[in-house]
């Protein structure tokens, strides 16, 4: 075995120098003796409270009833969904004021509608009265043959621009030229909300929406049309405007016969730009208004009125309610129907919205009259009556044979 190699001898530690003594700690000062705080005084005691008086139970405000002691209640309907701001919810709040204010029994009305978004709006009003929503366009033959059935049920029918002014203008049309007793309401906007707001058949010349290029195709004026096809009564107001379109609507409410009612309402969505001539804006800064208009229901005394400037007149409806249209132009007369055309097309060449009572007629027979309808109507005509007996067939079959 090899040798162990030795080890190195370790090297010496170094000694650690001596640490210093640490200071002796100075003794801390004894505190003074604190203070004794003074004993609390004792509380006086408080007198006792009076008691306060029970409050008064506020007193409920009386509720309005109208003529025929109905609340306003009774005219509403659900929730809107509709863009807040939309022009179509004004309409909406004038047709509840409107029904009320005339004293119509909620039950006696039948709203009727197409497709849009004007025909969503029934759903806001008129809660307890009849409803149909029809297809797109249908909505004037279907009130048609529901007026045929029951012809005492007052119809309002609510659509907009697409729906009246393209798809269904045919039905529109025969309408019109029926003289059918109902309310047609057309909120107008130049647009198709429910589908991205594209251009309608009524969009105005010049005029453009928040998104793409300028409208350059020739609109349809519906109140030009309906004057040219003998409507009996034609209106045109704004949603903005609730004074003038509340005393137009009670004022139709009351017509026998067609009456057509074009309402420019803003869609606050796509067509409510400063370039666009439906705006708000636009509309209030570029309306022609013929009159003021008021109306006096049947049941109410018609006021004497002072008119400084101006003239006014009195238009009787065939229930015995007065339209009174007041500062009246000298040069518009509603009863002629060339005046009417005259006053759209000046006002359609200065870019402008005419508004007010344009044409009216009370001398045409209505479609009842036309049709020889019983009085009673059909819906409540007694079986044995409406089936004829066999005799009477036999007669009336034998008279086409001779």
């Amino acid at each position: 075995m090899s040798e162990q190699k030795e080890k190195p001898e370790r090297r010496e530690r170094r000694e650690r120098p001596e640490r210093k003594e640490r200071p002796a700690r100075r003794e801390r000062k004894e505190r003074p003796d604190r203070k004794e705080r003074p004993a609390r005084s004792e509380r006086k005691e408080r007198p006792d409270r009076k008691e306060r008086p029970a409050r008064r139970e506020r007193q409920a405000r009386p509720v309005k009833l109208n003529v025929i002691n109905e609340p306003k209640d009774s005219y509403t309907g659900g929730k809107s969904s509709l863009c807040p701001g939309c022009g179509h919810d004004q309409i909406s709040n004038v047709i509840i004021t409107a029904a009320w204010e005339n004293g119509i029994q909620p039950h006696r009305i039948a709203k009727m509608s197409g497709i849009g978004c004007s025909s969503k709006t029934p759903a806001y009003y008129l809660g307890q009265s009849h409803g149909f929503n029809t297809v797109h366009g249908r909505m004037p033959s279907v009130t048609t043959g529901a007026y045929a059935v029951n012809k005492d049920l007052l119809y309002i029918g609510v659509s907009g621009d697409g729906d009246s002014a393209s798809i269904g203008i045919g039905q529109l049309i025969h309408a019109i030229r029926r003289n059918m007793d109902m309310v047609y309401i057309v909120e107008n906007n130049g647009v198709y909300g429910l589908t991205k707001g594209q251009y309608s058949a009524t969009a105005d010349i010049g005029s453009k929406k928040k998104k793409g290029p300028v409208n350059k195709t020739q609109p349809i004026d519906l109140c030009a049309m309906a004057i040219n096809l003998g409507c009996t009564f034609v209106a045109r107001s704004f949603s903005g405007s609730k004074k003038q379109l509340n005393a137009i609507l009670k004022a139709a409410m009351s017509h026998k016969g067609f009456a057509l009612i074009d309402v420019i309402s803003p869609c606050v969505t796509f067509n409510n730009n400063d370039e666009s001539m439906r705006s708000y804006g636009y509309v209030k800064d570029n309306e022609i208004t013929l009159h003021m208009t008021d109306y006096i229901p049947h049941f109410n005394p018609i006021p004497e009125v002072e008119v400084p400037e101006g003239n006014f007149r009195d238009i009787t409806l065939h229930d015995g309610s007065t339209i009174r249209l007041e500062t009246i132009s000298e040069t518009h007369n509603p009863s002629d129907a060339v005046g009417a055309l005259t006053a759209l097309h000046e006002a359609e060449e200065q870019a402008k919205h005419v508004t007010g009572l344009l044409y009216f007629d009370n001398t045409k027979a209505s479609l009842a009259e036309d049709l020889a309808l019983v009085d009673t109507p059909l819906i409540d005509v007694a079986d044995d009556d409406l089936r004829p007996s066999k005799a009477t067939l036999d007669e009336i079959n034998a008279a086409f044979l001779s």
